[in-house]
């Protein structure tokens, strides 16, 4: 790789990481290009060297955090352990993007909302991969006579639905810590399937 084009993909990672802090604080309707730009200090205009418009921005940053989500997953999925501590571990991980990148896991969730018809079906296929690393994680636990499930599936769709759920009523300064509600969710989701 040539050395203009290390810098390019360092640059689209710098305007990616800022254009999700924004979207994070503002939300995806209150997350302006010119907003994205001041706070890189560029011009409006030079975002569109690297993006479409606002729309292929906000694709991009969806594709940025579902794919670090996934990765850090398969991670926790391949390393070490029973099968409770590794999906203890997954709910951690997926409950750590559903509070740290509230609004960009919007995307995710409502993804028709934002996205045309070529982004929607890469966004999908991601959306995809990344619930089969639960899957695997359920699968494991049969396996090993860990858990006792009859459909992987609806466990599976109980525990997304449910964390995803958390960034509507989760508060910072609420009754829990984010430790604490990670723990209490991981103690009731695996109390389902013993």
């Amino acid at each position: 790789m040539k050395l203009s084009e290390k810098r390019t993909l360092k640059k689209k990672e710098q305007i990616l990481l800022t254009a999700i802090t924004v979207i994070n604080q503002r939300g995806y309707g209150g997350a302006t290009m010119e907003e994205i730009a001041a706070e890189l200090l560029m011009t409006k205009g030079s975002l569109y060297y690297y993006f479409k418009n606002k729309g292929d921005l906000m694709y991009q940053c969806h594709n940025f955090v579902l794919s670090q989500a996934a990765n850090d997953l398969k991670d926790v999925l391949e390393g070490e352990g029973t099968a409770e501590k590794i999906l203890r571990s997954m709910i951690a991980t997926h409950i750590d993007y559903v509070i740290d990148e509230k609004e960009t896991n919007n995307l995710i969730i409502e993804p028709r909302s934002f996205f045309d018809d070529y982004q929607l079906e890469s966004v999908l296929k991601l959306r995809k991969y990344y619930s089969s690393l639960f899957d695997q994680a359920i699968e494991k636990g049969v396996i090993l006579g860990e858990f006792y499930v009859e459909d992987p599936f609806i466990v599976r769709m109980m525990i997304l639905g449910s964390t995803n759920w958390i960034q509507q009523w989760y508060r910072p300064e609420g009754r829990m810590t984010k430790d604490e509600l990670k723990q209490n969710f991981g103690d009731h989701i695996v109390k389902l399937l013993k």
